[in-house]
């Protein structure tokens, strides 16, 4: 075997340049969370409500990138979240936010599988569901089994197709909130509608608040895939720069311009959904503007950011997966590469747990695939708070060691305010998932489990390996800031 081949053999291969990791950050949320669910959260909380909510999901969400920015331009690591935990606070918190990734992820390459056989019926209704499914599992592999700069370029021009979308509708949006477009000047008469622009109570404000949460997760994608980046230290501060602006244009504009233009009253806003595209709150604005085409439009947009969520999944998980068998946290066999450095055990254990999990979802009433489903609800945000907690003790501990702050390749902006912000939001939405189960006469206990079993199993995951392995706490003066991320074997 050539020298190459050997290296090859031995470590992932950085081929993501900096092109591709500006638009893993720019379209890395944009999806399903901003084409389909935008419409109930204006619906249900009504437009200043849900614009409330949104920004401060976004707020969090831009102090935990620049959080996980610090971390991966320091460290950069395909094992992100696990590494930085089992480095930073505990090894057993490592062991159970990399198996809470991986799951995450597999599972909800099944619920992306679901979706996209779903919105192509619209064009098909008589067509297979098994057959679509298949097809577009086996194009997510397909991308993610060539190189890594497959999957790079297929994410760069997913997101292209979602960011054109957007910036044509906020385009559109604003010339018919002034009349330019013809027709009366809608101006902000929309936001005094009925009880405008806040509606609902503080559950109902809740539950878009963490309806907004879940429309940005994927925005971590980044610090996992900065272990491929060509040049870490520049690529990752220039992909978080971009998290402000994004979530400025790509959410908070969005939602103004929908609530402007369709009054929260608007039936249809309550039923989008994947059964019904034609009733996005962006076909509903293209048809106002009188764009003929617009749900079937609207339909190959959301079936690119359904098959964009896949692909990242897939990418991402795997990637958690392998580094978790490198540190003897996943069975060894997990930690094979191709010749072209590529985890295709991890590949294909996360492509049998997405294709397992969309047969539980055809056969009987989906029960199995329901509750797996639920339990992946949460792992978003408990990844997150991962992140938060992981920053915080980097940065003590790089203090405590005498440590120059100057010398870090990208510093996180208002420490400790950040990752503490970051932290108490996360972990009010994941106490507040269901608080309306609590505040009837009975508490709905079938409520309660499926919305918190991700809590306990996290929990046992976590302690179980703690007891098993007797981890404690690092102290900051022991945290391991030095030795490199993906020893090679």
């Amino acid at each position: 075997m050539s020298k190459k081949n050997i290296s090859t053999a031995q470590s992932l291969q950085p081929g993501l340049k900096a092109r591709h990791m500006t638009m893993i950050a720019l379209g890395g949320s944009i999806g399903t969370g901003l084409f389909l669910a935008s419409g109930g959260a204006i619906a249900s909380a009504g437009p200043g409500g849900a614009l409330l909510a949104y920004a401060a999901v976004g707020i969090m969400v831009y102090f935990l990138m620049t959080s996980l920015g610090e971390l991966a331009t320091y460290m950069p690591d395909s094992g992100s979240f696990e590494t930085y935990a089992s480095r930073f606070v505990d090894p057993s918190l490592g062991f159970a936010m990399g198996w809470n990734f991986w799951y995450n992820w597999a599972i909800t390459i099944a619920a992306e599988l679901s979706a996209a056989t779903l919105i192509i019926k619209y064009w098909f209704p008589e067509s297979s569901s098994l057959l679509w499914s298949f097809l577009f599992l086996a194009l997510i592999f397909g991308l993610n089994v060539l190189s890594v700069k497959g999957y790079g370029e297929s994410e760069y021009w997913f997101a292209m197709i979602k960011i054109a979308v957007v910036i044509v509708f906020l385009v559109i949006g604003v010339l018919m909130i002034f009349g330019i477009m013809g027709g009366e000047s809608i101006g902000f008469k929309n936001f005094t509608v009925g009880d405008a622009p806040f509606h609902g109570g503080f559950f109902t404000f809740l539950g878009v608040f963490m309806a907004a949460g879940f429309s940005f997760q994927g925005t971590e994608m980044v610090g996992v895939a900065a272990g491929e980046s060509h040049n870490p230290r520049e690529h990752v501060p220039r992909a978080i720069r971009q998290v402000f602006w994004r979530i400025l244009i790509f959410y908070i504009l969005a939602i103004l311009v929908i609530g402007l233009i369709i009054p929260y009253t608007n039936p249809n806003l309550l039923k989008s959904g994947l059964e019904s595209i034609g009733v996005s709150p962006f076909t509903l604005v293209f048809e106002k503007a009188g764009m003929a085409f617009a749900a079937s439009v609207m339909n190959a947009v959301i079936l690119s950011s359904v098959l964009s969520a896949g692909n990242s999944g897939m990418y991402a998980s795997s990637r958690v997966l392998y580094s978790l068998a490198k540190r003897g946290k996943a069975p060894k066999f997990l930690a094979k590469l191709s010749r072209r450095g590529l985890p295709v055990n991890a590949l294909l254990m996360t492509s049998v747990i997405g294709m397992f999990a969309f047969f539980a979802s055809l056969f009987g009433d989906g029960v199995v695939y329901t509750w797996l489903l639920n339990a992946s609800g949460m792992c978003g945000f408990i990844t997150w708070l991962g992140i938060a907690i992981s920053h915080y003790r980097f940065r003590r501990a790089y203090v405590a060691q005498g440590r120059d702050l100057k010398d870090l390749p990208y510093k996180a902006k208002w420490f400790p305010f950040g990752p503490i912000f970051a932290f108490i939001l996360c972990f009010v939405v994941i106490l507040g998932q269901n608080l309306a189960a609590f505040s009837g006469d009975q508490i709905d206990w079938y409520g309660v489990v499926v919305s918190y079993i991700s809590i306990p199993l996290f929990l046992i995951v976590w302690l179980g390996y703690k007891w098993l392995k007797r981890t404690k706490v690092i102290p900051l003066q022991e945290c391991d800031l030095d030795s490199p991320a993906q020893p090679l074997e």
